[in-house]
């Protein structure tokens, strides 16, 4: 599951210069099931951005849930701002609890009402059904969901969200049962207990942690937590992570740093493994059975320390390139996976009879691995290596035999460490990894002479590229506009509006897909597509959700890049679009050469 917070402050919305990182809006969160099922929780005053969002991404319709935890004003009063609603063609399941003042539809229509707001809940356009709610379980599409009543001075539930082996759960507001549980110490018992069985084991948990301890005696009754009790009842109940949310209103920027930073502080001299964050507006999680949540800043990077592995055999190396083989063994050290290398096919053998493998990363080329090694160790040990996962390394395409059966993965170089390390955690977790890298082109050596009898690359900025990425981020309301030129190794980009870093590896390269196949790549949401939804770039700076590029081609055929659109929300393009942006892709041509004539490019 993929997780954004849209809103994050508690009480009352609170924008300003002092809140501007962690946010000023209150509760909205938004989460997508790896099937594409959208799930709103809270409709705070975060809920208006979201719904902007939405009606960019699905303009024609979508189908939605949302989840409201309860209906205090600070996590309902962006309900009427919620731009799906008032669209034709959109169709929403709206889920709470229901108390003394009534139905959950009639509280809503409450506030909604001539003396408090000029548009009744009768003129919304969608087509939305109510849901009254208890404890209890159900289904929304492959997402099950989980509710358990919170100590709060309105009704008040919890949802607890399982899809795609992992959990997340999301509790707002709560009060601990026991007073004296808000420092932080003495054992649960009671129906504090009872509430850590309730988020037992999640891998999220996006916990209201709105005071301190110290704060809390003067706010008792009020309905909401400590930061203390919520690190308290998520490290009694094994949870991966917590993200501590709905923040004090009074709370500014750098008042939650030093609370984080005391939390850290106390974990650290406890060893306690749970990882505890900050709720803040645009912020992207992904859930992970495996690995807990993971930040999109974690996942950019992958490099931010020791990922723990269970316990097992090594992974074993056969290579002749010294320098290939200190790559491997650096990124399979960063991912915990202990490694071993064999120097012989015999001291191979001996190896996965006496102690298995784990992977298996050999060389094929000119090293010493010939291209029956695969075979030969299936015959001599069966079914000892018949699950184990084969990666081949190659020096180029051209040594890539994809059709082997036995080879479970082909790793073609130059490779980044950022994809060399997502593949081999992959393979060693048995989980999927959602990031491909484009193959080279047919054509790659000619066209890279080409490219480089250009001269374009590492030369300096120059305004007549510069005018045209300027042009193309207002047509088409991105923040991000590039002229990209696929270099052997890397992306190297002529112009760059909106983007600090002036290249990338190869592999993170959606460009590098565009020319491939020679033709437009429209990706409407990189979330849901499994080339992109686990590149660093997706799930890191700059979180890319859209991205359109059209390749630029020469008239003798040669693809040097692409003109390319990036944001950081789902969209479309219509045909209009798609023409506007043809008609800019064959102005950078004419830039790049005087007399080109643009090859017509399908849409993909």
């Amino acid at each position: 599951m993929l997780v954004r917070f849209w809103g994050t402050r508690g009480s009352i919305a609170k924008p300003g210069p002092d809140t501007f990182r962690f946010g000023g809006n209150t509760s909205c969160v938004e989460v997508r099931s790896g099937a594409g099922t959208l799930l709103v929780i809270d409709c705070g005053t975060g809920a208006h951005g979201l719904g902007q969002a939405l009606m960019q991404e699905r303009p024609d319709g979508m189908e939605g849930s949302l989840l409201i935890s309860h209906t205090h004003w600070d996590h309902i009063q962006g309900f009427p701002f919620f731009a799906p609603f008032f669209a034709p063609g959109h169709a929403w399941d709206v889920y709470g609890p229901s108390g003394l003042s009534g139905s959950l539809r009639s509280v809503l229509s409450g506030q909604m009402q001539h003396a408090y707001f000029p548009v009744t809940l009768d003129q919304f356009a969608a087509t939305i059904h109510y849901h009254d709610l208890g404890e209890g379980t159900f289904r929304i599409g492959d997402v099950t969901v989980t509710t358990h009543h919170l100590n709060h001075p309105a009704l008040t539930l919890a949802y607890r969200l399982q899809a795609d082996g992992a959990t997340v759960v999301y509790c707002c507001d709560h009060e601990p049962h026991a007073a004296d549980l808000a420092s932080g110490l003495g054992p649960l018992s009671g129906q504090d207990l009872h509430y850590a069985e309730f988020i037992e084991g999640a891998d999220l948990v996006i916990h209201d942690a709105q005071y301190t301890a110290l704060e809390f005696p003067a706010k008792l009754g009020w309905g909401h937590s400590s930061v203390e009790y919520a690190v308290r009842v998520c490290e009694e109940a094994g949870v991966a992570r917590l993200v501590l949310t709905h923040h004090d209103p009074l709370r500014n920027d750098a008042a939650i740093d030093l609370i984080l930073a005391r939390v850290h502080a106390d974990l650290a001299d406890r060893g306690s493994p749970l990882e505890v964050m900050a709720a803040s507006e645009g912020l992207v999680l992904r859930t992970s059975p495996s690995r807990g949540a993971v930040t999109a800043a974690e996942a950019g990077a992958a490099a931010g320390g020791q990922a723990e592995r269970p316990s097992g055999p090594p992974a074993l190396l056969w290579l002749a390139d010294t320098d290939l083989e200190a790559a491997l063994s650096t990124a399979l050290r960063l991912e915990g996976l202990p490694c071993r290398v064999a120097r012989t096919e015999a001291d191979l053998l001996q190896a996965l009879e006496g102690q298995g493998a784990s992977l298996l990363l050999l060389e094929q080329g000119p090293g010493p691995v010939a291209p029956g090694l695969t075979r030969r160790l299936r015959e001599s040990l069966g079914k000892a290596v018949t699950d184990t996962p084969v990666l081949m390394l190659a020096a180029e395409e051209s040594l890539a035999r994809r059709d082997d059966p036995l080879v479970s993965e082909w790793l073609v170089q130059p490779i980044s460490e950022s994809f060399l390390r997502a593949r081999l955690r992959a393979w060693s977790l048995g989980s999927p990894c959602r990031w491909q890298r484009a193959r080279p082109p047919g054509d790659e050596p000619r066209r890279l002479r080409r490219l480089g009898e250009l001269g374009l690359l590492d030369t300096e900025r120059e305004e007549r590229f510069d005018r045209l990425t300027r042009i193309a981020a207002a047509a088409f309301d991105v923040p991000i506009a590039l002229i990209s030129l696929i270099d052997a190794e890397r992306q190297w980009f002529k112009s760059c509006h909106g983007l600090a870093t002036g290249q990338t590896s190869r592999d993170l390269a959606f460009c590098a897909h565009a020319l491939e196949q020679k033709s437009d790549l429209l990706v409407a949401d990189t979330w849901l597509d499994d080339r992109f939804a686990d590149n660093p770039l997706v799930l890191g700076e700059p979180r890319i959700r859209f991205y359109a590029g059209s390749p630029l081609i020469l008239d003798d055929g040669t693809c040097l890049g692409t003109l390319c659109l990036i944001d950081t929300r789902p969209r479309q393009l219509s045909s209009t679009e798609l023409a506007l942006l043809h008609d800019l892709r064959d102005l950078v041509l004419l830039e790049i050469s005087p007399t080109p004539c643009p090859a017509t490019v399908p849409a993909s």
